[in-house]
């Protein structure tokens, strides 16, 4: 299967926003929150890598949507960024079990990075006035990092059981929201809550550490879904 590059945009520094089509000739099937795997020949070798869907299934047309970090050592994030729209790239199809439970609980999601990705794409499906209560806590080191924040800002407007709070770690002064790394926020979000879900895509640093946190706090591991991205 071949994914067709359409379009890129450049979302803060370093980070693109890439919107793909796959060119298999059948509707392109995927949960939200799985991810899909391209493939290149790069130097001398064959890399694979997986990226966590950004788009809903309903997306229209075969296309798909990424997120990605331009990695200084990345040799395939550089491929992808270095394609032109038209260009493709070997792709298998969506794979992935970080996906919402069914039926869905009120629910915590923890994001660093463009561990957002499958976030916005579980929300953008699922999300409505009479879904569980979401609270979405997106940590990153500065504020212009924080990519798709007006879609989840006008989804706060649009739906009383969605909360949004962004965090970051190295703040200028002018900025009055949270500040410090997502586990400082856990309790506040949890409210002395057990009964909640809670789902967490980013760094293994971060994964690891919330899951003990929550562990610690009495939640079952059942209760706690993840996906690191290093």
């Amino acid at each position: 299967m071949q994914a067709k590059l359409i379009e890129c945009v450049e979302v803060a520094p370093g980070l693109g926003h890439f919107v793909f089509e796959a060119q298999n000739g059948e509707s392109l099937h995927f949960i939200p929150g799985q991810f899909v795997s391209f493939a290149a020949d790069i130097g001398d070798k064959k890399i694979t890598r997986a990226y966590s869907l950004a788009s809903t299934p309903d997306s229209g047309e075969n296309r798909f949507e990424l997120c990605l970090n331009l990695a200084p050592e990345g040799l395939f994030s550089h491929h992808l960024f270095r394609m032109q729209p038209g260009d493709t790239v070997e792709m298998r199809p969506p794979l992935g079990t970080f996906v919402l439970r069914q039926p869905p609980r009120d629910s915590l999601f923890i994001a660093t990075g463009t561990g957002i990705a499958p976030f916005r794409s579980m929300l953008k499906a699922h999300l409505n006035a009479s879904s569980p209560q979401f609270t979405l806590v997106f940590g990153v080191r500065h504020e212009a990092h924080l990519i798709y924040r007006g879609e989840f800002e006008e989804l706060v407007c649009r739906y009383p059981n969605f909360r949004f709070w962004p965090t970051l770690s190295r703040p200028q002064p002018s900025w009055g929201g949270r500040t410090g790394h997502v586990q400082t926020h856990i309790e506040e979000a949890l409210a002395g809550r057990r009964d909640v879900d809670v789902y967490l895509c980013g760094l293994k640093l971060m994964v690891d550490d919330v899951r003990s946190r929550l562990k610690a706090a009495g939640f079952d591991r059942k209760q706690i879904f993840y996906e690191k991205y290093d």
